[in-house]
Order: structure tokens, then C-alpha cells, then sequence
């Protein structure tokens, strides 16, 4: 992953565009946690200021409920409760410069394998409105499985106010690239060795604890309990050392985490025993 991570950033740097500095994960604003890259244009596409939290590639790990799920709320593959947002995300004067931007990220995504001659780009150019933001969003595919999106977004009140939002989930590429399962790619041998809903929630919960977010009744960390409540009967006796070990690794290799892991597995495994009972 942290290869892919290079790839796309020297192909960005290569048009000029600089990876910025991720954002925390304890959300900004009124965000208890980070749930998308595009959070950095807040200032900016909200409230009409001049500047923004961050700009250029970002590689930014999120924390996201709203992932599709099954009827047995199972999550369905391509998505996780925790994943790498890697977007372009910037202010821009003109229509023009976001299609300029779109070109770029095609041309970062064939270095990773991903052929233009391959990859259409769908959608509507009906305005979605949700304030104070507007914007338009297309859609990436690789034959015909989609790759990510492309979203132009304004301020309503003000829309010289323009940004542009392209990317996806580093994640979702290495599932599309490589075509092994989402599971394997996402939980690696763990996945034949636990369920995968105790695998989501505790690769999610290493990255908040990791943060230094500590498990609590309310803010962004009661995030933790929420994932080890669900899952504490599945959880039962196999412990989380083994899963916090490879999930503070794998988020490591993103961006460095303050908390090392044998005190995030210390952490985790008292609250996966307070919920058992």
C-alpha cells in the first residue's frame, strides 16, 4: 500500500501538485472524527474564508459508518469502517483547472496499472445541493467497475468559491488491481483466521486509539465502544493482540502513530472485556 502511496505521489508532484499534510483524525469543526480528505476545503467551500486546512494529494486514513451492508449487516465488499481517502483536493478559479486536475489523476492512475484506454468517466452534471456547498460529482470506472469520483464543488451563497475533489480509496485500487478478494486484500491472512466484522472493528479501532483518541462515553471516542460493542460476543475469547499488531503496522505505514501498539492492545482489550459481560 505505502508503494502505491509513492506512486501516486510522484505522479502528482509531477504536475505540480505537492502532497499536503494530512488532517487529525479527531474531526474538525463540528466532525468528532475525519471521515473524508475533502474536510481540509471546510473553510474555504463553508464559510467563504481564505484558507484551508490542507491542499494537493492527500493520502488521509478516515473513519466512515455509512459503508454499504447486507441483511445481516455484514459489510459488503469495497467497503470498511476505516480506509485511506487518497484525493486530490483544491481550490481552483475555473472549470477548466478541475479538468485539468481529472486528466491528472487518470494519468496517476495508470502508473498504477490502471490504463486510460480503460477507464470512462460517467455520471450527471445535475447540481446536488446539501449548504452551504453545491457541486457536481462524475464517476470513474475501470472496466466497468468503479474506480472512484470526481466532484467539483462551490459555495451556494458564493461561487467563486470552486474546488475541486478526485480520488478514491487506496483500498478499493488494490482490491481492483490486484483481483484478489476485499477481504484478502484489506485483512491479509487474517481474513481466513477471524470473522471479518471483529477484523473491521478492531483494524478501526487500533487507528483511533493509535491517534491517541482514548475509548469514552461520548466524542470521538465513544467511536471505540460503538465497534467493540457490536462485535464483543464474536470477539469472545480470541483476544485482539495478534489483529491490533497487523492493524497498528498496516496504519503505520500510512501515518505515524502516537500510541505504540502493545498499549493500544491494552487499551482494546479491557474495553472488548468491560463489553463482554
Amino acid at each position: 500500500m505505502s508503494e502505491m502511496i509513492k506512486m501516486l505521489t510522484d505522479a502528482c508532484a509531477a504536475h505540480g501538485i505537492r502532497r499536503g499534510h494530512l488532517l487529525p483524525l479527531q474531526g474538525l469543526g463540528d466532525a468528532e472524527l475525519t471521515f473524508s480528505a475533502v474536510q481540509a476545503l471546510d473553510p474555504y467551500l463553508k464559510h467563504g474564508q481564505c484558507h484551508v486546512h490542507a491542499h494537493g494529494f492527500l493520502p488521509q486514513p478516515v473513519v466512515r459508518f455509512t459503508g454499504q451492508r447486507d441483511e445481516h449487516g455484514a459489510l459488503l465488499p469495497g467497503f470498511a469502517t476505516s480506509f485511506v481517502n487518497i484525493s486530490i483536493i483544491d481550490p481552483i478559479d475555473t472549470v477548466h483547472e478541475h479538468a485539468t486536475l481529472i486528466d491528472t489523476w487518470i494519468g496517476a492512475l495508470s502508473r498504477l496499472g490502471f490504463h486510460a484506454q480503460h477507464v470512462t468517466i460517467s455520471g450527471s452534471l445535475a447540481v446536488w445541493r446539501r449548504a452551504p456547498v453545491a457541486g457536481i460529482t462524475l464517476r470513474f470506472h475501470h472496466e466497468g467497475r468503479e474506480l472512484g469520483d470526481a466532484v467539483l464543488l462551490w459555495n451556494s451563497e458564493d461561487p467563486s468559491k470552486l474546488a475541486s475533489d478526485i480520488g478514491s480509496g487506496l483500498e478499493r485500487l488494490a482490491w481492483l488491481l490486484t483481483h484478489r478478494t476485499w477481504a484478502k486484500v484489506v485483512y491479509d491472512t487474517l481474513a481466513e483466521q477471524a470473522d471479518i466484522r471483529v477484523l473491521d472493528a478492531v483494524r478501526t479501532a487500533t487507528l483511533i486509539v493509535g491517534t491517541g483518541i482514548g475509548p469514552a462515553s461520548r466524542g470521538p471516542g465513544s467511536a471505540v465502544r460503538r465497534l467493540l460493542r457490536n462485535e464483543a460476543e464474536r470477539i469472545g475469547g480470541l483476544g485482539v493482540s495478534r489483529i491490533v499488531r497487523w492493524a497498528h503496522t498496516y496504519w503505520s505505514g500510512i501515518v505515524p502513530l502516537p500510541v505504540p501498539w502493545p498499549e493500544v492492545c491494552r487499551i482494546l482489550d479491557t474495553e472488548a472485556l468491560d463489553h463482554s459481560g
